[in-house]
């Protein structure tokens, strides 16, 4: 049993709760996550299953979409609700909609954000939450990340909801208390759903509230999606029986695997999937050459270099 699975986490539970969850309902004890979720966090939660654990490298760089309440007027040591709180400042009375609209979506481009002190980012081997919580004060590291869109949906003081799709490695706790400095006023994260990441949206997450073991276990292996459609960005190309063997024992692909009519034209360093004529997964590559370039090398250049294998 190989393949993915998008889980809609609720509240309350950390993402290796539900890892922990489907290991037991399925028997396997291969199963990873693609994409932490705080306890506070709802949504999309991709789960990894046996050989799939070896894919999680590919989701790694999806953007994510998420809808976040914003609580002004708290600052709190974790930057959500669930932390302690360090602060309160009443919202001053003349501060109106539009002002905080202006100032959250200012916050679209390229921005520096500080990783907060309660998250799994690692210092010197261990996260900083372990340090934090042994009293010793690490200045949590700058990190580029990218807004690319924020719509406010909401704003009923001192609660502000809104919409944003971002880069790999945003923190929405760490955002919403920009947002509050930037309007004098300090915000903590009230409440968070992620509800995409990469090409999966909530649409596609099973959500396993209110059910028993035996039912869960059923829809899981019914929502089960095989490997290879689990990368549907990544383009397909279809090898014989032969070939694959010599993938798996280390083969890396030349000219003769690529330069076919039937595969799309594709960029330098593109992602491709090596697949049986089954659609069974066999590899993932990145290209040394352009479709173009692919064509002029002599036989047996090698074209691809493969960076996971799967059994």
């Amino acid at each position: 049993m190989n393949g993915v699975l998008i889980i809609d986490k609720p509240s309350g539970r950390t993402s290796y709760d539900i890892v922990r969850d489907v290991k037991k309902l399925l028997g396997t004890k291969k199963v990873g996550h693609a994409g932490t979720l705080d306890p506070l966090a709802t949504g999309v939660l991709t789960i990894c299953v046996n050989e799939a654990t070896k894919l999680a490298q590919f989701f790694s760089n999806d953007d994510k979409d998420y809808r976040a309440t914003m609580l002004l007027g708290v600052r709190t040591d974790t930057l959500d609700i669930e932390g302690k709180v360090t602060e309160r400042c009443e919202p001053q009375p003349h501060l109106q909609a539009g002002e905080i609209k202006g100032a959250v979506e200012g916050f679209v481009g390229r921005i520096e954000q500080r990783v907060p002190k309660y998250s799994a980012v690692k210092f010197k081997g261990k996260p900083l939450y372990k340090w934090t919580r042994q009293g010793v004060d690490i200045e949590p590291p700058l990190r580029k990340v990218d807004l690319y869109h924020i719509n406010v949906e909401e704003v009923r003081i001192p609660y502000v909801t809104f919409t944003v799709s971002c880069s790999k490695g945003t923190y929405i706790r760490s955002l919403c208390a920009d947002i509050g400095d930037r309007l004098g006023c300090g915000a903590c994260l009230s409440a968070l759903r992620r509800t995409r990441s990469g090409c999966f949206s909530e649409k596609d997450a099973i959500s396993l509230e209110g059910l028993a073991n035996g039912e869960r276990a059923g829809i899981l292996e019914k929502k089960l999606i095989p490997m290879a459609d689990a990368l549907p960005g990544i383009c397909n190309i279809t090898v014989d029986q032969d070939t694959a063997g010599r993938i798996r024992k280390g083969y890396q692909p030349d000219r003769g695997v690529l330069d076919d009519k039937n595969t799309p034209l594709l960029e330098k360093g593109a992602l491709v999937k090596f697949v049986l004529q089954d659609g069974r997964i066999i590899a993932v590559a990145k290209t040394l050459f352009s479709s173009k370039e692919v064509s002029l090398l002599s036989d047996g250049e090698q074209a691809a270099k493969i960076l996971r294998v799967f059994n």
